[in-house]
């Protein structure tokens, strides 16, 4: 009786390969040859799924993208109070745990090696953006953020400071430890809401 291939969890397992492979080799590691063997497949095998490099980078970047978000909607769904769930949710998009550091490098190698090809790949696009506007709208929404803040800039240093803090956290993690990345957004989104 012919084996059954659930076709999509075997291209995830490949891109999982991907994952493993620039997190041990960098980028420059990341070779059609290495992800297959890292995958357990032939090459024929993974050309199968991919036609070529660039299809399972995309593909790679997108689960990366949504597997965080993910883990944003299970946070939303706990019913936690507007601050609470708006820390909860940036603490999934920032390196604070071993999944989500090595989701930060994996991403990171994508976009510094992309960087002068975002014209011609399909590249997910970065959401945090307009997450970090949905999130201060719930806290405006919920009357806890502070009265006479400038909502635009608000976004906007929000957003930096998640930026910021998750480069920081990702190329300096003993001084950026895991415990100071919390307590720093915590105090920032404590900065802007009512007591």
């Amino acid at each position: 009786m012919p084996k059954i291939v659930d076709h999509e969890k075997r291209r995830e397992q490949i891109a999982k390969a991907m994952w493993r492979v620039i997190l041990d080799k960098g980028m420059e590691g990341a070779t059609v040859r290495n992800i297959a063997e890292e995958a357990g497949l032939s090459l024929g095998a993974l050309r199968h799924y991919f036609s070529n490099q660039d299809d399972l980078l995309v593909y790679a970047m997108t689960l990366v993208q949504e597997r965080a978000t993910a883990r944003i909607e299970t946070v939303v769904t706990k019913n936690l109070p507007p601050k609470e769930m708006v820390i909860a949710v940036l603490l999934e998009i920032v390196p604070v745990t071993a999944e989500t550091r090595a989701e930060m490098e994996v991403w990171f190698s994508f976009m510094a090696h992309i960087q002068h090809r975002k014209d011609t790949l399909a590249i997910p696009e970065d959401m945090i953006l307009e997450g970090v506007r949905k999130l201060l709208g719930h806290l405006a929404a919920s009357g806890v953020l502070k009265e006479g803040l400038d909502f635009e800039l608000e976004i906007e240093r929000l957003y930096s400071l998640i930026d910021g803090i998750a480069i920081h956290a990702f190329f300096e993690p003993e001084r950026l430890t895991s415990e100071h990345v919390i307590a720093t957004i915590r105090y920032h989104i404590d900065s802007i809401c009512q007591n």
